[in-house]
Parts: C-alpha cells; structure tokens; sequence
C-alpha cells in the first residue's frame, strides 16, 4: 500500500509536459498493438489529476468506424456509472468531482455489458491483473458480474503511467481483475485472462 501511496504521489507531481508526452506515447503504443482493431464501442475516459490520459484516441476511434464512450456518473442511480456515446455534438459539464462528462440528459447510453473494449484509469496495478482503482468502487460495481461469467464482455485494459505497477496489491473479493494493462512503455497481459 505503501508504494502505491508513492506512485499517486509521483502521477500529481508530473508536470504538464511530462504528462502530455506520456499519453502520447501510450497512445502511440495502443495504436501499434491493434487491440482498438477488434472492438467496435469502447469506453475510455478523460485524464484527472495526473493520470495518464486517452483523450486523442476519440478523435482516432471516431476515423476508425469505431463508437466511443465516457463513463458518466448515473444522475439517479447513487454510486452507479453509466456508459455515453461521444459525437463532435456531444456536450460537458463537469460532475460532481470536477470531472469533464457528457451530459446525461442528451446523451445516448450503452449499458457496460454491450462495451466491447473499457480503458479504465487506476491508482495502481500488478502484473496478476489487479487494479487498485481511486476508491469510489465505480468499475467494480459496474464489472461485478465478470467475477461469475468467465470471458464475459466486454475487455478491461487499465491505462496507467509504468512508475504505478506494483509487484503485488491486495485483492478484496469484490475487485474485478483486469486483462492487462497498457503503459507508456509496455503492455502487461494478464495471462490468466486473456483470450
């Protein structure tokens, strides 16, 4: 717990120009592992508080044919997320953590279990799949159901900075393990998990 605590530290104290040079490099590094290739709608989510961030890939999903969407807290159902399709007409407000997302109302929603691919942020990860994620427990709630129906959908990659992997973490019963994680440098796969 101690270095995960160290690894939050260090993803705050990156400064714009060394986030913003890792997320191109993850970006350019998801791009090469053709993992978007097989996934029509997928979910990813917009960077906060130093974690490294996906945004260009919308612009990229939206050239490939692909259907993309940002996690939007769920306006009625408490500690539920909801999943909204990103379009150029597609508007903002921030929720309440002072995260970017789309507007509930006026937005087209999928349900988690019709996502094909989710790039999920985290706090820390291991190389066995787990994800320490910011504690709120949204994607564990949303994801419990793959802990009983092995190879469900859809695909969960954690996006992360490579200074977050950790050698082990703790794993609680209701943590849903991940089928890798992708890094500005690396692609670690969960070998248990994948297909």
């Amino acid at each position: 717990r101690a270095s995960a605590v160290t690894s939050e530290l260090e993803r705050r104290a990156l400064t714009p120009q060394q986030l913003k040079q890792a997320s191109q490099k993850l970006i350019l590094r998801i791009k090469t592992s053709h993992l978007l290739l097989r996934h029509q709608h997928i979910a990813l989510y917009l960077g906060n508080d130093g974690e490294i961030c996906p945004q260009q890939l919308i612009s990229l999903l939206r050239k490939y044919g692909k259907q993309a969407y940002l996690p939007v807290i769920h306006p009625l159902k408490k500690q539920q997320l909801i999943f909204c399709r990103i379009t150029p007409k597609t508007q903002f407000r921030a929720n309440r953590f002072g995260i970017s997302e789309p507007v509930f109302e006026s937005s087209r929603r999928l349900a988690a279990k019709h996502l094909s691919l989710v790039l999920m942020p985290l706090v820390a990860f291991d190389e066995q799949g787990n994800r320490m994620g910011m504690g709120g427990g949204f994607y564990d709630r949303i994801f419990a159901y793959k802990l009983k129906q092995k190879n469900s959908r859809p695909k969960l990659i954690g996006l992360a900075h490579d200074f977050q992997k950790q050698i082990t973490l703790p794993l609680a019963t209701w943590d849903v393990p991940l089928e890798g994680v992708m890094t500005e440098k690396a692609f670690y796969q969960n070998q248990a998990k994948t297909d």
